[in-house]
């Protein structure tokens, strides 16, 4: 009898143990770690949003590691990553690779207005810049437009701006957005071309220092200049104006599910905003008197 009772007792002892095993390693949300896949050029907002999810998950460890954009896509589709920052659009083959390799629907995920800028030394006589020398300056030899590399956001998004392939444009490279900012003196007859994130925090100090070295060209299309801001950005008016979104391999709510809705919700939302870029869900704000 005691026998009995003693086995019966470790099954009951086993079966918990079990039990409390398989619940510590289920998928969740609001604890675990993820690796958030971005291109340099929107790191900081995306670095934003995963202090705000840690803050408020402080089960979850979320790591930014900076890969350039078509890199950290065939990563998600090859499953070495569970979420990407995304800007340009996927051609029809890209998104059935995505459905077809990852088998989720194609539903990205937006949260965020962002833009390529032209940028020149501060003291450049140059105000201003046409789309017509756009194109016309990345089919000269003389590569005048400096982009951060091969494979990434800025390249890839003006070259869609412009129907043309990547591997069709001519232009120079500076490795880093922010280097592009800091060397840009060093060759004034050339134009600088980064993510506005690079910069677009108000307060910052290592933004302001960079805001001092460059001037932002306004860009004339169709006989109107438009200059980056918030209301260029909010009518999408810029004409090199950008929407991040993120993609995931994710079926379940789990950690990246969960970091993808919180960005999209007012907390997220308020965050990006605070990096100087513009809200991709716009809340009413509502003062009640009293």
């Amino acid at each position: 009898m005691r026998n009995s009772l003693k086995i019966a007792l470790l099954s009951v002892i086993s079966i918990a143990a079990v039990g409390c095993k398989k619940e510590d390693k289920s998928p969740s949300y609001h604890k675990g770690d993820l690796t958030i896949l971005t291109d340099e050029s929107f790191k900081s907002v995306t670095e934003a949003l995963a202090d705000g999810y840690m803050i408020n998950y402080p089960e979850t460890h979320i790591k930014i590691e900076t890969k350039k954009e078509d890199l950290g896509f065939l990563d998600l589709l090859h499953d070495k990553a569970r979420i990407t920052v995304m800007s340009r659009d996927l051609t029809p083959e890209e998104k059935k690779a995505y459905e077809e390799q990852v088998d989720l629907k194609f539903l990205p995920a937006k949260f965020a207005a962002d833009a390529v800028v032209f940028v020149v030394p501060k003291d450049s006589p140059k105000q201003s810049i046409s789309m017509d020398e756009i194109k016309k300056g990345l089919e000269s030899d003389a590569k005048n437009f400096i982009f951060d590399g091969t494979n990434s956001s800025n390249l890839n998004f003006v070259a869609q701006k412009l129907k043309k392939q990547p591997k069709d444009l001519k232009f120079s490279i500076i490795p880093g957005n922010q280097n592009i900012i800091e060397e840009l003196g060093k060759h004034t007859d050339k134009i600088g071309v980064i993510g506005l994130n690079t910069f677009s925090r108000p307060y910052d100090k290592t933004s302001e220092k960079l805001r001092e070295m460059v001037k932002v060209l306004p860009v004339e299309n169709n006989g109107k200049l438009y200059s980056v801001n918030n209301e260029s950005l909010r009518q999408m008016t810029y004409p090199f104006t950008r929407v991040l979104y993120f993609l995931t391999n994710e079926g379940n709510f789990n950690i990246a599910n969960g970091f993808i809705r919180y960005s999209c919700t007012q907390l997220g939302q308020m965050i990006v905003e605070k990096e100087g870029l513009q809200p991709y869900n716009i809340y009413k704000r509502e003062v009640q008197m009293r």
